[in-house]
């Protein structure tokens, strides 16, 4: 399966759970409040497949599978005999209506907390963050930060691994400065600030730290070719999986990031290469292929390295029994919780560029490269998505979970409702904020890839 397909499918299967989940929500306190639930729909548009349960709901499948809803019995949608009246939606109290209507978003955090309890149930492999390549030149050598050490704290939270480094550099954007615990050697620690007055957030960077000038150390890359992209600029070259690269334009190559550097820098630029195979040095003339990024033109021979695994010392495993498993996801989904409504709110106030909106395409490539590493990962990325998701239909947009509750508050401090006209100017207004927003994040996507 192409890489295209695996992520659309990929995407497909984490929409429409996420999806299911919500609905589900706002579907099962509906019926708990006495309301009739007319239909249960995964999907907008036309529907597919339906079929109608005892209960006297319909549940369907539609053609757009960019959403859900649950339609239940409403007066101001359509007549209502008089014996279901009491059953209908806009006829209970302000207190029904909002518990039906933030079901769906608490049932967003409750499928989190769950797709975490599994992710620490069965385990989570992760890397010691024990810096490897540091520029001599950058923001963090000259804190003092060096090759070796290990990172215990960020901001004098506990980090285990490279994935809750990224979460704590992510949430110290917009301050002056960060703060790290390190260990240098064994038993010995110490502090390092690293200032951020000219450091922020880059969605081409999914590790935030490296625009400081430091990378996780990683598995060794050998200047070594294992694998060949069909038709690419090292196919038509002659380079075969096996070829040691020794030189390039007679310059020597010691590492594979070296040889990778040469490569980008020369888009459709012929170079000698000197190869080692099956003992024998030979000659191969290589002209990079012509790709372009976001921001500039690069070089790309379609070569994957041989990459030595990192040693086991660096490895660590999370995993918990049944119990303790529960308290560690309660503790991701606040953490996550209060990360996102952090950058939620420097988006806001312009702390964190607009650029760093992900829209479907983002996402999508999100779920495949989850997917592609595991169950594991999968259900970590659901996690995330079922928080963002949760959050995002609280916001006080009156087309949102979050507008319709806000409505009702202010409903319950009138004792009247809002009305009618004023709802349908601020559901305009929320409509089309909300489709700037998706604008912007499209937008982003289709410059990102």
């Amino acid at each position: 399966m192409s890489a295209g397909l695996w992520n659309l499918a990929s995407f497909l299967i984490a929409l429409i759970i996420l999806i299911a989940v919500h609905e589900w929500g706002h579907f099962w306190v509906a019926r708990r409040c006495g309301v009739k639930v007319l239909r249960f729909s995964l999907g907008f548009g036309k529907v597919l497949w339906s079929k109608k349960g005892s209960d006297g709901t319909e549940y369907s499948l539609s053609l757009i599978p960019l959403g859900g809803y649950v339609k239940m019995l409403d007066e101001r949608v359509e007549s209502v005999p008089d014996e279901l009246r009491a059953q209908a939606f806009n006829n209970q109290s302000v207190a029904k209506r909002a518990a039906i209507v933030a079901a769906g978003p608490f049932a967003n955090f409750v499928f989190a907390v769950v797709a975490f309890w599994l992710v620490f149930l069965l385990g989570v492999p992760g890397v010691k963050p024990v810096i490897g390549e540091i520029s001599p030149t950058s923001i963090a050598y000259q804190a003092g930060l060096r090759s070796g050490m290990q990172i215990l704290q960020v901001n004098q939270q506990a980090v285990t691994d490279w994935e809750s480094v990224s979460y704590g550099f992510v949430g110290a954007a917009g301050q002056a400065e960060i703060k790290l615990t390190v260990e240098s050697d064994p038993g010995v620690q110490q502090q390092i600030h690293l200032p951020l007055a000219d450091w922020k957030l880059s969605p081409d960077e999914p590790l935030p730290f490296r625009i400081l000038g430091f990378s996780p150390l990683g598995p060794e890359i050998l200047p070594e070719v294992a694998k060949l992209t069909p038709g690419g600029a090292g196919e038509k070259a002659g380079l075969k999986a096996g070829d040691k690269i020794l030189s390039v334009d007679e310059r020597p190559v010691t590492d594979w990031q070296q040889f990778a550097r040469i490569i980008q820098q020369s888009p459709e630029i012929p170079l000698q290469l000197q190869v080692s195979r099956d003992s024998q040095t030979i000659s191969v003339t290589l002209t990079p292929a012509r790709k372009e990024t976001k921001d500039r033109v690069v070089g790309f021979a379609g070569l994957m390295p041989v990459v030595k695994p990192l040693p086991e010392k660096y490895l660590t495993e999370t995993r918990y029994g049944p119990l303790d498993a529960v308290s560690h996801a309660l503790k991701r989904t606040a953490e996550v919780t209060k990360l996102t409504l952090d950058v939620v709110g420097k988006l806001l106030t312009g702390t964190i560029s607009a650029d760093n909106l992900s829209g479907p395409i983002s996402i999508a490539k999100g779920a495949g490269d989850s997917a592609g590493f595991g169950l594991v990962y999968f259900l970590g990325f659901l996690g995330l998505i079922s928080v963002n998701l949760g959050i995002m239909n609280l916001l006080p947009l009156p087309v949102l979970d979050g507008g319709h509750l806000l409505f009702f508050g202010i409903e319950a401090l009138l004792r009247r409702p809002v009305p009618a006209k004023v709802q349908d100017i601020a559901y305009r207004i929320g409509a089309a904020l909300l489709m700037c927003l998706m604008a912007i994040a499209l937008f982003n996507d289709f410059t990102r890839f």
